[in-house]
């Protein structure tokens, strides 16, 4: 088989790094060799996370392009927003090819960036080069690319849900309603009020009401995927649990479609996409049947009285919402089979 793919994840102690770990532990062509940490460089990653005392023994490195490209031939970013845009460059110039976690290369335009993350943007030569993972839709456009950007875990969900919809004129675009919510993790793992456990505890609140960071990205694909520009109503709520996102999202049905074509189509849309499950009708998916895992679980409920449908998607913000999905993107780029390290059953209960 050769040696494995040898890969480097900057922002290690973060939920998304250290999940990356996790699972890239069982990939069978591709290894961690450096765990990067610009705040804990020189300790140990399992001073941070016991939970890996004897699975990683190394030092967390510093961030340095040259030291990280004679370890690793891929970089994952999985850093807050803001952060990526900075080091991007560097890395790619050092030869390293990159996926990027954060949303810092998800939206074309860096006004419109700068608009909703309140950060300064990548250059447009940096945006023009990065290539939207959505794996599902965009998967074939993945292969030999040198920058990735991995898409936000509530974009994820919510564009996996309506795509599809959109595409076939099963929905009037103008109608969307989004409603999403989130487990704690989702906010990582810094220490603010917002997921202090006796604000979420017994509590369900909601949050960036009209100004999710995540809103023009589903836009920016839903208008892409339309042909024309898509304005979508998007509330965000965290719940007490630590992860998960359940996106319900409510749309005009065009020509009457019932449940069972939705079904049908769907199944048909995500054929041969063994990350994506299409519930029969009756059943709607919860975000504990797919916790722990790269699976993302579709259901739906027409209403012939108001002429309108209910789509339920939900997956785990960490793995589809970001590890799962990014490994399902080097997969994808480097032409493995999309499921390589991915192929677990979710944990229940």
């Amino acid at each position: 088989m050769g040696s494995k793919l040898k890969t480097a994840i900057i922002g290690s102690t973060g939920y998304g790094g250290v999940e990356l770990i996790r699972l890239l532990a069982s990939h069978p062509l591709a290894e961690v060799t450096s765990v990067i940490s610009s705040s804990s460089a020189g300790s140990p990653i399992a001073e941070g996370y016991p939970h890996l005392t004897e699975i990683r023994t190394d030092l967390l490195d510093d961030v340095d392009p040259a030291l990280i490209k004679s370890k690793a031939d891929v970089v994952f970013i999985a850093t807050p927003s803001g952060i990526a845009s900075k080091l991007t460059p560097s890395m790619l110039e050092a030869g390293l090819k990159v996926i990027d976690l954060s949303g810092d290369h998800r939206l074309k335009s860096p006004e419109v960036y700068e608009t909703w993350y309140k950060k300064t943007p990548a250059s447009q030569n940096t945006l023009d080069l990065a290539v939207y993972g959505l794996a599902e839709i965009y998967g074939d456009a993945v292969r030999d690319q040198t920058l990735i950007s991995n898409p936000g875990c509530y974009s994820t969900a919510t564009l996996l849900g309506l795509i599809p919809a959109v595409k076939a004129g099963y929905i009037d675009p103008a109608t969307i309603i989004i409603d999403a919510k989130s487990g704690v993790s989702g906010a990582g793992r810094g220490v603010n009020l917002g997921s202090h456990y006796s604000e979420v505890n017994e509590n369900f609140s909601a949050y960036k009401l009209n100004k999710h960071q995540h809103n023009p990205e589903i836009e920016q694909v839903l208008s892409a995927e339309a042909g024309y520009p898509v304005v979508t109503t998007f509330s965000t709520h965290l719940v007490p649990m630590t992860r998960g996102i359940m996106s319900t999202m409510y749309a005009t049905v065009k020509d009457g479609r019932s449940t069972d074509e939705f079904i049908a189509f769907y199944r048909s849309f995500y054929e041969g996409r063994p990350f994506v499950r299409i519930r029969q009708e009756g059943t709607w998916p919860s975000t504990k049947e797919v916790w722990g895992s790269n699976y993302c679980d579709i259901g739906f409920a027409v209403d012939e009285r108001t002429g309108r449908v209910t789509i339920v998607s939900v997956i785990d913000n960490l793995v589809k919402g970001a590890a799962g999905q990014a490994i399902q993107n080097l997969n994808l780029m480097m032409g493995w089979d999309e499921t390589l390290g991915l192929q677990f059953v979710p944990v229940y209960p």
